[in-house]
Formats: structure tokens, sequence, C-alpha cells
């Protein structure tokens, strides 16, 4: 029988920490104290790779395309982006939690094929808003997956990004016509009433978690209009 192992604890600065469980064949991220719920695990992430494949396959053809992925997370996200994107491009990570770089080296980053090692990857151990403020214009396609989307918070701070004045330092950071996609537990219709507020032309998209049944998450698509 299956259980849960714990492999090892990250703090997360500010406050709290994520955990990491073994389970099975698998692996299980957790935050600590919470209500047992599963942040993410590295046999569902249907939706974190649609999160990198939908926009990079729409901006793979432009010159030495540039993206920036807030959230390293079990690295499926990273993974899809190196895949959809040419040998030109680069593709910054920032995360904020030391502890999840260090995995992502490991075991854990071997279920994503290690894309952390991959030479167009840059990981910055930073909060993505201090990357989104620095690089104006910086981006062709920037993929947000922190916390659990806009309504799902584990961290309070974590709700700047999806306000409206997060949402228009995404703007900024985007090179005309780029994208931004952004991933959410569940829909929210108020969100998607921001992203339109912030400028953005958006399409929200349902994905399953896991091949083509059971759970379905959110994806926005947002592409930034001409100013």
């Amino acid at each position: 029988m299956k259980r849960f192992v714990l492999i090892d604890t990250a703090d997360i600065p500010g406050g709290g920490a994520l955990c990491l469980f073994e389970y099975g064949d698998d692996f299980v991220i957790k935050i600590q104290g919470g209500n047992g719920n599963q942040l993410m695990n590295t046999r569902m992430h249907g939706s974190e790779d649609a999160l990198a494949r939908i926009p990079c396959e729409r901006i793979a053809q432009r010159p030495r395309p540039r993206v920036l992925i807030g959230g390293l997370g079990m690295g499926f996200t990273l993974a899809s982006a190196l895949k959809h994107l040419g040998k030109d491009a680069e593709v910054q990570v920032a995360e904020l939690v030391p502890g999840v770089i260090e995995w992502n080296r490991g075991s854990l980053g071997e279920k994503a094929g290690l894309p952390i090692n991959d030479p167009r990857t840059r990981v910055l151990n930073h909060d993505v808003a201090d990357v989104l403020r620095r690089e104006p214009q910086g981006f062709d396609a920037i993929m947000l997956d922190v916390d659990n989307g806009p309504e799902g918070l584990t961290q309070k701070h974590n709700s700047w990004l999806y306000s409206a004045e997060g949402l228009d330092t995404c703007a900024q950071a985007l090179r005309p016509k780029g994208l931004l996609a952004v991933w959410s537990a569940s829909a929210d219709q108020a969100f998607s009433q921001r992203l339109a507020k912030a400028g953005f032309k958006a399409e929200e998209v349902q994905v399953f978690a896991h091949g083509n049944r059971g759970t379905r998450h959110t994806i926005w698509i947002a592409e930034k209009k001409s100013r």
C-alpha cells in the first residue's frame, strides 16, 4: 500500500514552508500545516504542460523569443516551454523558494527530464514581481503558475500579481503582441474582467489535469493589445 513519505521541507520567504513527499513512484508537494491538499504532483501535470504549450506555439517563430515563467513548481511548465521553442530561445524562471530549485536539480527534476539543465534555461531565485518590474518590454510571453491562481491563494502577497496593478506590470513587461498565460485551479469571471481592463484580449481555456478526463483547470491566454 502506497503512503506519503516526507522527503524534505523548504521554507517560504515571508513565512510558511513547502513539503516534498514521495508517494509510490510519484512526488507530491503540499503546504506545511495546510489541510492536506496537494499543491502539485508528478502524476497530473497536463494543465502545467498546456500553460506553456499554448503561448509558446504562438510565439515560437519570432526571432530569439524570450519568455518568463513565474513559478518553477515541478518543472513541467519549463519542460513544455523548451519543447515548443527553438534553439535560439531564452526561458527565464523566477522561483521564490530556494528549496524548490534544489528539488528540481535532483530526483524530482528527473520526472520532467531535468529541464533546469537545458542551456536555454535561466533560473532566478527571485520574486517574479521583481523580475517583471525590471524588464520593461522584455518578454514575448509570460506564464504565471503562482499559488493556486487568482482566488486560490496560500500566500497573501501573491495576490498582487492578479491585481489591476500587477496585470498592468505584466503588460509593460511584454513586447508588442506579447502573451500572458495564467494558470488557475478554477474559473474566475472577475479575473477575466480585470484582464480586459488591463488592456488584454483574453480567452479562457479549460484543460484536464491528467489525460482527457477528471479535474479541469483554467488557463487564461491574454494578448497584449496595441496602445
